[in-house]
């Protein structure tokens, strides 16, 4: 194979959804926005920049955990793998797997954001020649079918990283990870990043960071509804709040209206009160027993975790069972 074997399969998670999904949520008591929609080509590339801003320790984190313990991870998994991301991204760490794993055979990268997954697929299929790259444009939270994969079989290993396990309320955590199952098959494996519990002032830091990248991030999604929804939503009159919550173990963000106003949206007039909040995300923190347990309710078997030198977060390998 040379860097020509790359396929793209668009299930269109289109501009429907995201129409239905802002006009419901933004009929509820309390209003909110689904956060897999951060992800249009503007937000992924805030979110990137986040990735790099001091105060928000997660990626730097990770990345570290896949630099370590890559030949480890790999020696697990085993040669000839299928190896399956969940929410792409840039695919930045799946290339340290990549890197590290013996004779991969197909990788398939599944992303909402068509035009950023394409990009970044791309780049994968040049950069490792003799890998076939199988794209997947879909709604990963919601059930879809992995296209046929040609070749010889392999292990499927799924790989969710940057903690995008906790934007799940810890039930849904265990319906998705069985769906995960389901999807991979009879002798996968995952291997899944989970942000861990810590100190309430270096959460709310790492969700506010000096830069504005989070609040940007965050009230992009009223800009695409803004684009989008044929809205004269003012963006400006809007702010990001973020926070973590110790009762509840996760990290909670809002857009507050700044003042009384309203905007026609996808030709329905919604009303926003001074310090109204729309909620758009949470983030759990999960302390690795914690996380174990959830996994096992799904029907998993926790096989190995491993953490950076200071206890930041997880990357946990899991297996049905």
């Amino acid at each position: 194979m040379d860097g020509s074997s790359f396929i793209f399969h668009d299930l269109a998670p289109g501009e429907d959804s995201f129409r239905d999904a802002v006009l419901g949520g933004l009929s509820t008591t309390p209003k909110s926005l689904p956060c897999k929609f951060f992800y249009d080509q503007r937000g992924s590339a805030l979110f990137e920049a986040i990735c790099e801003v001091p105060e928000y320790y997660l990626t730097r984190a990770e990345m570290a955990i896949l630099e370590t313990y890559a030949g480890d991870i790999a020696a697990r998994i085993g040669p000839n793998c299928r190896l399956i991301e969940l929410g792409s991204g840039a695919s930045r760490k799946v290339r340290l797997l990549l890197d590290a794993l013996e004779a991969p055979l197909v990788y398939v990268p599944v992303d909402i954001s068509r035009d950023f997954l394409r990009a970044a697929a791309a780049g994968i299929a040049a950069d490792f020649p003799q890998l076939e790259v199988v794209a997947v444009c879909a709604d990963y939270t919601r059930p879809f079918a992995l296209p046929e994969l040609a070749g010889p079989p392999g292990k499927r290993v799924g790989f969710f990283p940057g903690s995008t396990i906790g934007n799940f309320e810890p039930e849904a955590v265990v319906s998705f990870l069985a769906h995960c199952g389901r999807l991979l098959g009879p002798g996968a494996e995952m291997l899944i990043g989970a942000d861990v519990k810590k100190d309430k002032a270096v959460l709310d830091a790492a969700y506010n960071d000096s830069e504005g990248l989070n609040a940007a991030f965050n009230l992009n999604l009223l800009h695409r509804v803004s684009k989008e929804l044929d809205s004269d939503l003012e963006v400006d009159n809007f702010e990001h709040v973020a926070f973590y919550n110790p009762d509840e173990g996760r990290v909670e963000l809002y857009i507050r209206s700044l003042k009384d106003q309203s905007a026609v949206i996808a030709g329905r007039r919604f009303s926003f009160a001074a310090g109204e909040m729309i909620h758009t995300e949470n983030s759990y923190k999960y302390a690795i027993p914690e996380f174990r347990a959830l996994a096992a309710r799904a029907g998993f078997q926790a096989l190995e975790t491993w953490t950076d030198t200071e206890g930041r977060f997880a990357v946990h390998s899991l297996r049905p069972d």
